[in-house]
């Protein structure tokens, strides 16, 4: 992917309403973009506007067989909702068997090489799984969800997975997106309600306390950035320079 490309795409997208531009993409890279959900608000929002509307795309979540309960309800509820195919994508079964065996079912909390490996079986590698043939990988990232997705472009070449990824809601602050899920009546995670305003793992995530930041919840044992591997990758940061630079960028 050349970052003449990206800019084009970052132009032709600019300023463009989450419907068309969703359907816009679906148009220009079509039976080629994978949506990635882990059922938090943004992402809800993303795919109200994907069921609603019949966008033809792929929907996919990552089970990493760790999540809360009231995940599973969220992700339930709305695939009826939206009557909506949402593929999961679990854990190579040995791998995470013989890592359980050899450091305990809980080693993410012994040390950040054991958290990081858990979150690379669990996470990355069913990824890679799902993302296989996809041109565009639609995200529910957004620039006020960290500092480090403040340097974020709608539209970035991801190396490590060898695909586009397309963030439509990066420049929403979270009341837009609080908005538009009660206004829309669309199903959310109820932890939301309790304080979780980053919801992954059980054991990794916890409610945040008036004033930290929104990604404090998350890993809150460690002292390095709140990062899982998903986002941490080689991208075209500036997408008019067209050298790729490696950006410890997000999660």
């Amino acid at each position: 992917m050349e970052a003449a490309q990206l800019t084009a795409l970052e132009k032709e997208f600019e300023n463009i309403p989450l419907k068309e531009a969703l359907q816009l993409v679906a148009v220009r890279f079509p039976g080629q973009v994978s949506f990635s959900t882990s059922f938090g608000m943004e992402d809800q929002v993303i795919t109200y506007v994907i069921g609603k509307n019949k966008i033809p795309m792929k929907v996919f979540t990552l089970d990493t067989g760790r999540l809360f309960n009231e995940t599973y309800e969220v992700w339930s509820s709305t695939a009826n909702a939206f009557d909506l195919q949402i593929d999961p994508f679990y854990p190579d079964a040995e791998e995470i068997q013989n890592f359980v065996q050899e450091k305990g079912i809980n080693s993410m909390y012994l040390s950040v090489d054991n958290r990081k490996e858990c979150c690379r079986i669990r996470k990355i590698e069913p990824l890679k799984r799902a993302l296989k043939g996809a041109a565009v990988w639609v995200t529910g990232v957004r620039a006020a969800q960290s500092a480090n997705r403040q340097n974020f472009k709608l539209f970035e070449w991801d190396e490590a997975f060898q695909t586009i990824k397309f963030n439509p809601l990066l420049y929403w602050s979270d009341q837009d997106v609080a908005d538009f899920v009660h206004q829309n009546h669309t199903p959310y995670n109820k932890l939301h309600d309790q304080g979780f305003l980053s919801i992954g793992c059980a054991p990794c995530t916890r409610a945040i306390q008036f004033g930290e930041d929104p990604r404090a919840g998350r890993w809150w044992w460690e002292n390095s950035k709140k990062e899982c591997g998903l986002h941490q990758t080689k991208v075209l940061a500036d997408i008019t320079d067209p050298e790729l630079t490696q950006n410890d960028l997000h999660s």
